[in-house]
């Protein structure tokens, strides 16, 4: 991968994503390109595409693991320093193990308040219609 290929990112109303979630896609989408290729034998007959299936049965595995590996680290981090998890699950700060340089906090100016947008009457102590303004644009020069 160069510098100049496009990564998909996928952003969620109110959380930062930690990389468990594109190991989890990962494991997904290799999983169903595994199903495929089986389909493509049970139609054919043609040994290729099974012994592809067993390529991608392997690699599935090794996300697997990967995905377990992250999702422990995550979970450590917020049992050990829940206030530097909320900073990074906000946004604020990278996950632990993922690259720091040349990170910009997650765009919150688009988020909705779950109590005035939502309706959730719930959420009322959880409210984040007065909050500063984002900083990811106040960092790209937005404001």
């Amino acid at each position: 991968m160069t510098s100049t290929d496009a990564v998909w990112v996928r952003g969620v109303n109110g959380i930062q994503m930690h990389h468990v979630t594109d190991l989890q896609d990962a494991g997904r989408f290799l999983g169903n390109a595994a199903m495929a290729l089986r389909s493509a034998h049970v139609r054919t007959g043609s040994d290729q595409y099974t012994d592809i299936a067993a390529e991608l049965r392997t690699l599935v595995e090794r996300v697997r693991e990967l995905e377990d590996e992250a999702r422990s680290g995550m979970h450590d981090l917020h049992s050990t320093d829940p206030e530097r998890f909320i900073r990074c699950r906000d946004g604020h700060e990278p996950w632990p193990g993922e690259i720091p340089a040349g990170f910009i906090p997650r765009h919150t100016c688009k988020d909705e308040c779950l109590y005035h947008d939502r309706d959730v009457l719930a959420a009322i102590m959880q409210c984040t219609c007065g909050r500063p303004p984002c900083q990811a644009c106040e960092i790209g020069g937005k404001l």
